[in-house]
């Protein structure tokens, strides 16, 4: 996001320990986090199984429509004082090509920012992180521990680049693994770098955020929340942001698929001749847990 000054230093090793003290936020629905080494298995075993299950999974998303509904709003004090709403369906046209199509997106009245093409790409591609074996390499990865998520078991890890390519992003913070699926299942943690902080003025700015996911169809565990909730230091000054965005009505392009959230049916597409139709909020209690 970008307004008319934050730190550019990049935390690449040290953004472990950083991460091996979460905020309170990100540590609801989380049980108690075991640092012993994981049993029956080596560290980098479940990184090879991970990485390697990641990225079946994401060849297996590029074969999905859904529905992205995206809400950001600026906030003074605890009012919210703008906003941007967007929805926008990834389906397929009659030759099987991928198009992205807005069916919602009225005026936008943010104050203070304004999205920026890397915000639209960071919501499509970075906020639903995936950690395949090709992109092992360009990552220092580092054994956490062991915690569970509600009632599921997870290895976690904290991650960050090994170096910064010129004209590339990438996620530095923490995963949470399926210690059965081996798929990422919570990620939480920023897309870097930030953009423009030697120029003031121009800054392009990145928030925090939280991801959570589930399964689709019972085999793949697919994004279906992301929840931002942070202060974006400006040379200008402080701007507190807030972004919902709901990944929904999951349908393989071909075939009858649902999504299931916390064990309930939350999609409404019913055949493949359907678009999407608008995602609603998970009932009381189905939601992940909130910042």
């Amino acid at each position: 996001m970008r307004v008319p000054r934050i730190s550019a230093c990049l935390f690449l090793l040290a953004v472990f320990s950083f991460f091996l003290i979460a905020s309170a936020a990100a540590q609801r629905g989380e049980g108690e986090l075991d640092s012993s080494p994981p049993q029956g298995i080596s560290e980098q075993e479940i990184i090879q199984k991970f990485a390697a299950r990641e990225k079946e999974f994401k060849i297996a998303r590029e074969n999905y429509a859904y529905r992205q509904s995206l809400t950001v709003q600026t906030l003074d004090g605890d009012s919210v004082n703008g906003e941007f709403k967007e929805v926008e369906d990834v389906l397929f046209d009659d030759k099987g090509k991928r198009i992205e199509h807005v069916v919602f997106a009225p005026q936008s009245t943010l104050v203070g920012i304004t999205m920026t093409k890397e915000d639209y790409d960071d919501i499509r591609n970075r906020m639903p992180f995936v950690l395949t074996s090709d992109e092992i390499p360009e990552y220092q990865i580092l054994y956490v521990g062991k915690q569970r998520i509600d009632e599921i078991g997870t290895y976690v890890f904290d991650i960050a680049p090994k170096q910064i390519q010129k004209d590339k992003r990438y996620f530095q913070g923490r995963i949470w693994v399926d210690d059965r699926d081996f798929q990422i299942v919570k990620t939480y943690g920023k897309n870097v770098p930030d953009l423009g902080v030697k120029k003031r003025g121009q800054e392009n700015l990145f928030p925090n955020f939280t991801t959570w996911r589930d399964r689709v169809d019972g085999k793949y565990w697919f994004p279906v929340y992301t929840k931002v909730d942070d202060v974006l230091h400006f040379s200008s000054g402080d701007i507190h942001i807030k972004q919902i965005v709901k990944y929904t009505d999951y349908k393989r392009f071909g075939s009858n698929v649902k999504i299931t959230y916390d064990g309930q049916d939350i999609s409404t597409a019913k055949d493949n001749q359907k678009q999407p139709q608008s995602g609603q909020q998970p009932a009381a209690g189905q939601q992940p847990p909130k910042q």
